[in-house]
């Protein structure tokens, strides 16, 4: 592959709703490109970009692919994104990577959830971005219902570059309208020149109104211009489009067939035309050594440095870290310094990913994506000199709050899974491996149910390991509500010495919950010997470890130690120590012992229209709404405090709720009285595991 300067380059991201035909248009492209000799299908899982067996298997994407398209002298850079909420991690990290975007929008389902939020994904690192809106070829598939939507949604700047011809319910054409030109298609992608048709007036009247309204506001020489009705010339459309979309002040809107290869040629030649190249985008890091700003504005005579955005790893072709220059230019024989690991690594090879396929480049300039093998590294670090150490800010991914407890198949593959998912977890920054001592368990955190039950699929066929996923303990705790008074001995003769602790205990609620116990002393006249109180405390420390109740951890307990007896040849330290066992088990039972559940605080986010089922919901989860507050955006966060217990499956119940529009976040506050019901069903279910 040629080597490309940044002028020549473009970092695009393909974001959309799971479904809207994104794939399908990445497939196109590299059709048309020359890439493949043949357009794949998502239905038969031969595309360039979804070649995990995965991906295959359940016909959408799961991770970000890349897929580098030369057009013209251009070389774009596609990064094909899954749409499914479950994978949003990989979509974050590709719009940290990418300079604009592509959001897709199926035009016979029209605008959804996913693009809604690909658009906020865009406002968060100000990408300039289109609209393409995709299966015009579809019978009931509506390009201005999905523009009066994006109008609705986001105001006047969206501008529609193009109107569809259609007949007898068929995309046959499209109308231009920078060129007020009108195109036939024939043979599929080929095309003539064609008349306006008389139907399209009304509406390409209206749109080139609001085209030449946004170019008028680029300057005030064209505000004067177009004031006194002057026309404007194609050239300045263009120019104007230019500065218009690089600073987000326009979206156009775009639209084809992508089966049918119509539509691409032309957002090829836009992509070009109107997209930035890198450098006029911005970026900045840290100079470690001299602690100032290092704007790297991904120009390529400053010191080389470059960021991982993404990592992957594979059992059968290795581990890829891929990077994005933010300046200078990187060669192969290269040595990369990483500030974040403190090492140097001299680079033999250098890629450019083309789907699953590496292709050896001698160097990357400014602004380019490619990738480098073997590298001690992971996601977020930075790859600079030792002379100029850089650090970027690392990418920021969301937080994964569903989780499963798993459990090896087979007995003995525990350190076979914990490895394979170590090896995943560099790959995907959502997964989270937590393991829960106090419960004895191994948490597997994802975002949501489909993905960890893909993560369990994909460690069987990558890794040859299969794993079983299901509902996690909760961590109850036990406490008092009473106090009480015991007298515990412990007598055991056998020949010789035998054994003698007496102790008399005190039990009481301490009012802290944040403590296991407090241990204190009232022994007057020696009754209980000095040395014996550590071996009482340590009775103790070992009985709160697991409570007499159901077996959970015991806090907020006060013992008092206030009289005892000993034996002057029999007492011992291991006597005492169970005397104290025995009198916290019977103190404890006798004191209203009460389960304690833990509490979380938990943040939803919903449209304004689904605040009511959101309610209902969490009344039935016994959740406490604490108050609703709008985001002045259309929506409503509710507070609420919930049960730990009750947050399981709430991921699943949120989107089929709110059609994918809720998201939600929590943080464990404090352990709360379990009710009645809640505490038997748990006794119980202990006591039968236990027996099990």
């Amino acid at each position: 592959m040629n080597v490309y300067t940044t002028d020549k380059i473009r970092n695009v991201v393909i974001l959309g709703h799971g479904g809207a035909g994104k794939t399908s248009l990445v497939e196109s492209m590299a059709y048309l490109s020359g890439i493949t000799s043949r357009l794949g299908n998502v239905a038969e899982g031969n595309t360039v970009s979804d070649f995990d067996k995965e991906e295959v298997k359940r016909k959408f994407s799961i991770s970000t692919s890349m897929v580098p398209i030369i057009w013209g002298d251009t070389k774009i850079n596609i990064l094909d994104t899954p749409g499914y909420f479950d994978f949003v991690g990989e979509a974050e990290e590709a719009a940290a990577a990418a300079d604009a975007a592509i959001i897709v929008v199926n035009g016979k389902n029209g605008v959804e959830v996913g693009t809604e939020k690909a658009w906020d994904l865009c406002e968060k690192y100000k990408l300039p971005r289109f609209f393409y809106v995709s299966n015009m070829d579809y019978d009931n598939a509506s390009y201005r219902e999905v523009v009066e939507k994006l109008t609705e949604l986001y105001g006047k700047k969206i501008a529609p570059l193009f109107l569809p011809i259609r007949e007898n319910e068929k995309f046959v054409g499209y109308v231009n309208v920078v060129k007020m030109a009108a195109r036939r298609y024939v043979n599929k992608n080929e095309k003539v020149e064609c008349e306006i048709p008389d139907y399209s007036r009304e509406y390409l009247d209206r749109y080139r109104e609001n085209l030449l309204e946004a170019v008028a506001e680029t300057s005030e020489e064209f505000m004067d211009r177009y004031f006194s009705g002057e026309e404007f010339s194609e050239a300045e459309i263009v120019a104007a489009l230019h500065a218009n979309v690089s600073d987000c002040s326009i979206v156009p809107v775009t639209m084809g067939a992508s089966l049918n290869l119509q539509g691409i040629v032309i957002l090829l030649d836009d992509i070009v035309s109107y997209m930035p190249s890198p450098e006029s985008r911005r970026i900045a890091g840290v100079n470690m050594k001299t602690k100032e700003i290092f704007e790297a504005d991904y120009n390529f005579a400053k010191a080389k440095s470059a960021f991982i955005f993404k990592t992957i790893v594979d059992p059968f072709i290795g581990k890829y870290s891929l990077i994005k220059i933010a300046s200078g230019v990187i060669k192969s024989d290269d040595v990369l310094y990483n500030e974040a690991k403190d090492t140097e690594d001299r680079i033999s090879k250098l890629y450019v990913l083309e789907g699953s396929r590496t292709i050896e480049v001698k160097e990357l300039h400014a602004g380019d994506i490619g990738a480098i093998g073997k590298l001690n590294a992971s996601t977020g670090d930075t790859l600079s000199t030792k002379a100029n150490p850089i650090a970027y800010g690392k990418i920021e991914v969301s937080t994964p709050y569903t989780y499963k407890r798993y459990r090896a198949k087979v007995k003995g593959e525990e350190d076979k899974i914990a490895q394979a998912l170590a090896k995943m977890a560099q790959e995907d920054l959502t997964l989270k491996v937590v393991n829960d001592g106090e419960n004895r368990q191994t948490l597997l955190y994802g975002m949501g149910d489909q993905h960890l039950d893909i993560i369990a699929s994909q460690l069987l066929t990558k890794y040859k390991v299969e794993m079983t996923l299901e509902k996690p303990k909760v961590a109850f705790r036990e406490t008092i509500r009473k106090s009480s008074d015991v007298d515990s001995k412990y007598k055991k003769q056998s020949g010789g010495h035998g054994q003698y602790g007496h102790v008399k205990m005190r039990f009481s609620p301490l009012g802290d919950l944040e403590k296991a116990y407090e241990f204190s002393q009232e022994v007057v006249g020696g009754a209980v010997p000095k040395n014996y109180f550590p071996a009482v405390e340590k009775g103790i420390q070992e009985s709160v470890t697991k409570g007499p109740l159901a077996g959970y951890p015991v806090v907020g307990v006060k013992a008092v130690l206030y009289d005892g007896s000993y034996h002057p040849v029999d007492s011992s330290e291991m006597a005492f120590k169970t005397a104290a066992i025995q009198a916290f088990k019977k103190g404890f039972m006798d004191a209203n012992p009460v389960l304690l559940e833990p509490i979380a605080s938990l943040k939803v986010l919903v449209p304004d229209k689904y605040t009511g089922d959101i309610m209902g919901d969490l009344n039935k989860r016994r959740g406490r709404v604490l108050g609703m507050n709008p985001d002045h955006k259309g929506n409503t966060i509710v507070e609420a405090d919930i049960p730990m217990s009750e947050l399981y499956g709430y991921s699943t119940q949120l989107r089929s709720m709110t059609g994918g529009s809720g998201t939600y976040s929590y943080e464990f506050v404090r352990y709360e009285q379990a009710p009645g019901d809640v505490q038997e069903r748990e006794i119980e279910a202990r006591q039968k595991a236990g027996e099990e």
